[in-house]
């Protein structure tokens, strides 16, 4: 049988880094995270991570985050198993994130470097759902701060990992509101939308960039 969304178990993930890409040797600052079901948030995680390299000066301008701040706090050795811990079981949780392989790509990296398996998670990107369901007559771009001004959050984007994975979680709920004027009222049919606006995106992408 189908899950109903408001049956769902939804985990939203937000990331502080000290860069742009683990490839470049980027770390995890900060990891904020909230687990929804039914609309509410049933549960919330949130910690600072030591990446053990100073943080660059524009990093800090942007989130606040100094180094003083994560000088005593955890490694990710520490944090990332308290982290799945929290986010449970991969055939109940949906992992959420706004340009979700920004977080993944960190997440997973860090999991690699530290040997643990990674959960075979089903994901969403708020980012990708928005292209589809929002016109450009509605929002300039999909940017949070964008979608949140738009849907009226509450929780104001601040690039902090917990109040930004807030924002997204009512960014979230209000595509949500738009897709169920699709008749998308079930995970499955979430997914699969999902997926085929995974392939619209990049299929414009690759078309575009052989123009």
């Amino acid at each position: 049988m189908d899950t109903n969304l408001s049956d769902g178990i939804f985990l939203i993930v937000d990331l502080e880094t000290t860069g742009p890409s683990p490839k470049s040797g980027s770390a995890i600052t900060e990891i904020g995270a909230v687990k929804v079901k039914g609309g509410e948030v049933i549960a919330e995680f949130e910690s600072f991570v030591n990446p053990l390299k100073p943080i660059p000066e524009y990093i800090t301008d942007l989130t606040g985050i100094t180094n003083q701040m994560l000088a005593n706090a955890p490694i990710i050795d520490e944090v990332l198993p308290d982290f799945l811990n929290f986010a449970g079981s991969h055939i109940e949780t949906i992992l959420v994130a706004h340009n979700a392989p920004f977080d993944l790509g960190f997440l997973k990296s860090a999991a690699s470097e530290i040997e643990i398996p990674w959960p075979k998670y089903q994901t969403l990107d708020t980012v990708t759902i928005a292209r589809q369901v929002l016109t450009r007559d509605e929002v300039a771009n999909c940017k949070l701060g964008t979608l949140a001004e738009f849907f009226g959050t509450k929780v104001e984007p601040n690039h902090r990992a917990l109040d930004d994975a807030k924002a997204t979680n009512e960014v979230l709920h209000g595509l949500f509101e738009r897709l169920g004027s699709m008749q998308i009222t079930t995970v499955e049919k979430l997914m699969d939308f999902a997926k085929t606006a995974a392939h619209i995106q990049r299929k414009n992408y690759y078309g575009l960039k052989s123009i």
